[in-house]
């Protein structure tokens, strides 16, 4: 019953009422990614969209998919052997606003202490 008042009254979890029906009535699911997201489009090849496995954040999207959602590719990572370069780091969703987001030191935000100041700076005047 919570998935259904979910669905009904926000649009940031997972997927509205709305677009269930439009999936459910147009919709062709291409596949599926490691995090649970599922990737579908318009029988016609037209449109694409994205389901989020939980909260709706964009940056959720992996980089095979990513591609194929802004249609840089006509071909699926589920109908490719999409494999990722040596260089590249392993997909990680952005982070900001959470405990996992990076703080610099000296930050506000952190709960360390804020290094003391030296007395090696002097302010410019004109």
């Amino acid at each position: 019953m919570k998935s259904f008042f979910l669905q009904l009254f926000t649009w940031w979890n997972g997927q509205t009422m709305g677009t269930r029906f439009h999936t459910w009535r147009k919709g062709e699911l291409v596949g599926e990614d490691e995090a649970g997201n599922r990737y579908y489009r318009e029988r016609d090849g037209a449109r694409r969209w994205v389901i989020y496995n939980g909260v709706a954040d964009a940056s959720k999207i992996q980089p095979g998919w990513h591609g194929w959602m802004h249609h840089r590719t006509d071909v699926p990572p589920t109908d490719e052997s999409y494999q990722q370069r040596d260089w590249q780091k392993p997909h990680q969703e952005n982070l900001t606003g959470t405990a996992g987001a990076y703080y610099p030191k000296g930050s506000l935000a952190t709960p360390e202490k804020r290094p003391d100041v030296t007395g090696d700076y002097e302010a410019w005047t004109p």
